[in-house]
């Protein structure tokens, strides 16, 4: 596996958080994207049976096995991450699902061209050189496949500046995207969808408690949704869901 000085250094953050047994403070926030997570579970499971699927990034699996339940023909999971992949095989072993883990590297993977049906990841492209890693997601996606992806935004400078607060939160060379890396997706695929989440309900987190059942979540989120209807208000979004098809 050909690594950069670039990909070694995240294998070797991603190895160190994965064999850590505490968690990130930043997951006290993640309530702030229920409706995200809900709208990505929700296209997945009218999406993935019966297809072959990769999940680009997989982390230590908890996605895939999340997935599970829907039954698709072949999951595989791939990770830079030796400590991630570990940990991956040993619960999905436990919880007896047969899920397939790798080590790979995302930016030119092992795998043959045309290979998955659907292609999704979580938090993965912000931590990888974009023009390769869509290159090569395009390259062992099927024709007439699906991707789906979550991933950060870097244009709200509200949050910019926490990240500039919490340096040690993430990896050196991560970077958030830029609304202009969205032209990199629309160059390889068509019928590029984009939803952007987090704005309102990121700033007003702490006067809610269980999003699923709060109304003053729900409110914002329709807020939210009503102001990232315009483009010029698109910046403020915390993160979003990228949609596209080969």
């Amino acid at each position: 596996m050909n690594l950069s000085e670039i990909n070694i250094r995240e294998k070797k953050f991603h190895n160190i958080l994965e064999s850590s047994e505490s968690s990130r403070f930043e997951k006290v926030f993640y309530k702030a994207l229920f409706n995200l997570r809900k709208y990505f579970i929700e296209y997945l499971k009218k999406n993935i049976s019966e297809k072959e699927v990769l999940n680009f990034g997989c982390g230590t699996g908890v996605m895939s096995q999340d997935l599970y339940q829907f039954k698709p023909k072949k999951t595989l999971g791939i990770d830079i991450s030796e400590e991630a992949i570990k940990r991956a095989i040993s619960s999905s072993k436990k919880l007896n699902m047969e899920i397939e883990f790798k080590v790979d590297n995302c930016e030119k993977t092992n795998l043959p061209s045309e290979s998955f049906d659907l292609i999704y990841g979580v938090s993965i492209l912000h931590h990888l050189d974009l023009k390769k890693s869509i290159k090569e997601i395009n390259r062992i996606l099927r024709k007439g496949g699906s991707i789906i992806f979550v991933e950060p935004l870097g244009t709200n400078p509200i949050i910019n500046f926490y990240r500039f607060l919490t340096p040690k939160s993430r990896s050196m060379d991560e970077h958030p995207l830029m609304l202009k890396d969205l032209d990199l997706v629309k160059e390889h695929f068509k019928h590029t969808k984009i939803k952007y989440f987090g704005f309102l309900t990121v700033i007003f987190y702490l006067f809610y408690k269980n999003p699923e059942k709060s109304f003053f979540f729900n409110i914002l989120s329709k807020l939210d949704n009503f102001i990232f209807k315009f483009k010029y208000f698109r910046f403020l979004a915390w993160s979003i869901i990228i949609i596209a098809e080969k």
